[in-house]
Order: structure tokens, then C-alpha cells, then sequence
């Protein structure tokens, strides 16, 4: 398996490179043992990709408005965050 660059990859990089996997892996044009890297390959593109959204998820604040009407943003507890 080629060394994936983590460092300087985006997500967007990365989903697009899982897709491209998939679609190899579901033509079924692919030798065993080329299946099995890109198998790999995958996995660690999956796994970036929800480390990336889960660090995304807890960036994300919500707006609040005081009983003055005064927003301010707060940061979304865990319990807020929508999980799969």
C-alpha cells in the first residue's frame, strides 16, 4: 500500500479517493491481492474521514438568545451532537 500523506490530505481528498476504491472493489476487475490494498487503503481513508467529522462536529456552536433578546454563541453539549 502507498503511504497515505494524513498530514496534507483534505477530506474532501480523502472521500473522493474512498469512492474511487469502492468502485474498483465493486467492478470485481481487480487481482486479489490489489483488492486486499485497496481494502486497507480504504479502511484508513474511512477511518480519517469520521476523525475529521467527529473534530468538525465539536467545532460546531449553536446560537443562543438571552431573555434581552442578546445572542451569543455557545458551544453544542455532547448530548446535542446528532450521532449515527
Amino acid at each position: 500500500m502507498k503511504n497515505i500523506d494524513f498530514e496534507n490530505l483534505s477530506f474532501e481528498t480523502a472521500m473522493a479517493e474512498l469512492e474511487n476504491i469502492v468502485r474498483q472493489l465493486e467492478t470485481g476487475q481487480i487481482k486479489l491481492d490489489d483488492a486486499v490494498e485497496a481494502y486497507e487503503k480504504a479502511s484508513h481513508l474511512k477511518k480519517f474521514c469520521e476523525e475529521k467529522l467527529k473534530s468538525a462536529e465539536l467545532k460546531v456552536e449553536k446560537i443562543e438568545q438571552d431573555k434581552d433578546g442578546n445572542l451569543s454563541l455557545k458551544p453544542l453539549d455532547e448530548n446535542e451532537i446528532a450521532h449515527d
